[in-house]
């Protein structure tokens, strides 16, 4: 079964059992320790705040920011479910 067949069969399932499924996806996955999240995300924390300082990202409300996040957030399903 390829994973585009199983992804398919999943999404078929009821809720309480997809999340079951997630469950148990996400408890297999290597849990990194504290410090090698620090020293993944440390060059990209610089980049960001560089680029901040240096007027190079354009910022915005939070509650733009959030009307923004839903509405993509909205449309994907309603793509996800046209598939």
């Amino acid at each position: 079964m390829s994973t585009q067949e199983l992804l398919a069969y999943m999404l078929k399932l009821p809720r309480e059992e997809r999340v079951q499924v997630v469950e148990a996806l996400l408890l297999s996955l290597e849990i990194l320790d504290e410090e090698e999240v620090a020293a993944t995300w440390a060059p990209e924390l610089e980049r960001r705040s560089r680029d901040f300082a240096e007027g190079k990202v354009q910022t915005m409300e939070w509650g733009d920011a959030q009307t923004e996040l839903l509405n993509e957030l909205t449309e994907r399903r309603a793509r996800r479910a046209a598939f």
